[in-house]
């Protein structure tokens, strides 16, 4: 059996690399759990936050990541009633995707997308009903475990990957968390009663992930490694181990990510606020940074 090491060694070692540099610009989101708009869809009281961040990120002329756990397919069965459920979100994330501005990791709970003819098959078109004929949605995406942005001047490289690689039950145990999910705590999760195998609902866990990778960080000559998984952000100092989470989608009320833009990071909040007059609107708040990505390189 792979130790956690070995885990993260093979995403590394196969991951997708991706040239930028200090005019790129990059918004990294992880675990949207995007799903069917039922009472158990923690992305639907988001949804309108998200949708417009990354209309923002859209106009702005970012590149968008995915870090893992886009999709809810543990709750849910099908793609199909997800996209229905949050059709315009998939409508603004194909204009990424048709101006190659997309980049998406699977993660633990939308682990089927490991298997390209399964995401061939369901994420290439969808049922327009407008014509009654199938439409192009994500034509020829491709899921990987890891990206590496590395940077074409300095060198230097990013790691991103979703971080489920040093939990070992959601890593090689996930179908029968799957089947867990759909059968009892999805029901359960209605009532407010929280899944104990998920590192986001389960302080211990969260922190033994966390000891795990920065583990392998350090062993990997601190390599700046950006996760998701345990849905908690983390933006360290300079001169610490480079580990980085982008937080989740599904927080109370709010979205966290982080931007990579002039050659800096910053972990960034987005949530719904008053104004002074009273009125709700929906704020960018900058939690942590920017920092040069340079106070990072260690060779």
């Amino acid at each position: 059996m792979l130790t956690s090491k070995k885990r993260l060694d093979n995403a590394y070692k196969n991951a997708k690399i991706i040239e930028f540099d200090d005019t790129s610009k990059l918004i990294l989101f992880s675990d949207c759990h995007r799903g069917d708009n039922s009472f158990a869809d923690d992305f639907a009281n988001n949804r309108n936050i998200y949708f417009h961040a990354l209309k923002h990120y859209y106009a702005a002329g970012f590149q968008y990541c995915e870090i893992g756990d886009g999709d809810e397919l543990w709750e849910n069965i099908f793609f199909k009633s997800i996209f229905e459920a949050h059709k315009y979100v998939y409508m603004l994330m194909k204009e990424f995707h048709q101006q190659n501005r997309l980049h998406m990791i699977w993660g633990n709970h939308d682990m089927v997308y490991k298997d390209p003819d399964f995401v061939k098959k369901h994420l290439s078109t969808y049922f327009d009903p407008k014509t009654g004929e199938d439409a192009p949605l994500f034509t020829n995406i491709q899921y990987h475990e890891g990206i590496v942005l590395k940077h074409s001047k300095t060198n230097q490289q990013l790691f991103l990957t979703h971080g489920h690689q040093t939990d070992w039950w959601n890593y090689l145990f996930w179908k029968w968390s799957r089947f867990m999910v759909r059968v009892l705590w999805k029901p359960l999760n209605v009532m407010g009663i929280a899944d104990p195998t998920s590192p986001a609902k389960n302080y211990k866990e969260l922190i033994r992930v966390e000891r795990r990778t920065k583990k392998w960080i350090i062993e990997n000559n601190n390599l700046l490694t950006i996760t998701g998984h345990t849905h908690r952000p983390r933006f360290p100092e300079p001169g610490g181990i480079a580990y980085f989470n982008a937080g989740s989608c599904v927080h109370p009320r709010s979205i966290t990510g982080l931007e990579i833009e002039n050659g800096e990071i910053a972990l960034v909040k987005w949530e719904i606020d008053t104004n002074d007059d009273g009125v709700l609107q929906i704020f960018r708040y900058v939690l942590e940074g920017p920092r040069r990505l340079l106070d990072y390189k260690t060779d």
